[in-house]
C-alpha cells in the first residue's frame, strides 16, 4: 500500500478520509490537525499560562508534545504540566514514570498533585469503603476537580487535555442516549470562561485513538502502556464498544458525533447561554447543583478526615 501523498509505503490506513499514509505525512497531518484545534479552541491567544493535564499515558503525552510543538518557542508563554496521582497501587507509579521521563526530555516543568494529600483519600482506599460504586466515577470527580484546582493555582488561561476523537464521541454518544443535553456544552473543549473554572483545550480532538498511539510510537515517546485496574468495570466500556463498531461499519461515524455535538452546542448556546455555575456549599467550588459531586462522593468515603 503506497502513501496517498508520495512513493512511499503507507503505515496507515485512514477509511474515513479514503487515504493512506507514509510515516512522515502521517506525522505531519496528526502536527496539522492539532495546530488547526488550537487556532480554533484559543484565538488570537496573547501569550500566558498553559497547564497540560500529564497521565504519562500516550493522548496526554501526545497532547504536551504538541503543545510545546505550537507554543513552546513563544517566550511569553509558559507551559507546566499536571499529574494527578490518584493513588492507584500498580499502575500509577509506572505513568508516573514515564510522565517525568517525558518532561525532562522536553524542559518542562511539572508538578505531581496527590490525591491523599490534597483530599484525604486514594482511589484504592475509597473503591474498599465503597464496594457498590464504579471507582472510575468518583476516580474522575476528584481528578478533574485536582486538575483544575491546581491549573488556576497556577494562574493557567487554559488547561490542554489529551482526550482524543474516541474519547470524544464515545462521551457525546453517552449524554446523547442518558438524554442529558445540559452536559453537552460542559464539554471540552469550553467556548466560554467560567468563573472558577480554567478552560479546557483539546488538540487531538479530530485525531483518533490509534493514531494518537501511532503518533506517539513514531516519536519514540516514552509512555505507559499499563491499563488502569478498575478501567475493566467502568460504564464507558458499553459506549466504548459501540462508537468502535459504528466506525467499523460506517467510517466517519466518530466525526459525524462531534459534529452532532458541535451544532447542538451552538444551538443550546444561543438559546440558553451557558448558565453561570453555582458555588458548591461545602467546598466552594463551582458546581452544577447545590453540593458538588467531589464532595458528595467524599461524604460516603469514612475515611475522609472532618477537615479535609
Amino acid at each position: 500500500m503506497q502513501c496517498s501523498e508520495c512513493d512511499r509505503p503507507a503505515v496507515i490506513d485512514q477509511p474515513y478520509r479514503g487515504s493512506h499514509l507514509c510515516d512522515r505525512h502521517f506525522d505531519r497531518s496528526v502536527v496539522e490537525r492539532a495546530r488547526r484545534e488550537f487556532h480554533r479552541q484559543m484565538p488570537r491567544f496573547p501569550g500566558g499560562t498553559l497547564a497540560v493535564a500529564l497521565s504519562g499515558g500516550k493522548d496526554s503525552s501526545a497532547a504536551l508534545v504538541l503543545t510545546e510543538a505550537y507554543f513552546g518557542r513563544r517566550p511569553n508563554v509558559r507551559i507546566v504540566a499536571i499529574t494527578v496521582d490518584e493513588g492507584i497501587r500498580g499502575y500509577r507509579p509506572g505513568t508516573l514514570r514515564a510522565a517525568e521521563e517525558l518532561t525532562r526530555r522536553l524542559s518542562i516543568e511539572h508538578r505531581v498533585v496527590r490525591a491523599e494529600h490534597e483530599i484525604g483519600t486514594t482511589t484504592d482506599r475509597s473503591a474498599r469503603e465503597l464496594p457498590g460504586t464504579v471507582p472510575c466515577s468518583f476516580c474522575g470527580v476528584w481528578r478533574r476537580t485536582l486538575l483544575n484546582r491546581a491549573a488556576r493555582d497556577l494562574g493557567a488561561d487554559a488547561l490542554v487535555l489529551g482526550f482524543n476523537l474516541d474519547d470524544l464521541a464515545q462521551t457525546i454518544l453517552m449524554n446523547l442516549v442518558r438524554g442529558d443535553l445540559a452536559r453537552l456544552p460542559r464539554m471540552a473543549p469550553h467556548r466560554i470562561r467560567q468563573p472558577g473554572l480554567v478552560p479546557r483545550i483539546v488538540p487531538l480532538a479530530r485525531v483518533p485513538e490509534r493514531e494518537v498511539f501511532l503518533f506517539a510510537r513514531g516519536r519514540d515517546l516514552p509512555f505507559d502502556h499499563g491499563e488502569c485496574p478498575y478501567a475493566g468495570r467502568a460504564s464507558r466500556n458499553l459506549f466504548r464498544e459501540t462508537v468502535f463498531r459504528l466506525e467499523e461499519e460506517l467510517p466517519g461515524t466518530r466525526q459525524s458525533l462531534l459534529r452532532t455535538h458541535e451544532q447542538l452546542v451552538d444551538r443550546l448556546l444561543a438559546d440558553h447561554g451557558a448558565g453561570a455555575p453555582t458555588r458548591c456549599r461545602a467546598c466552594g467550588e463551582p458546581a452544577s447543583e447545590e453540593l458538588c459531586r467531589s464532595c458528595s462522593y467524599r461524604s460516603q468515603v469514612k475515611s475522609f478526615p472532618e477537615t479535609a
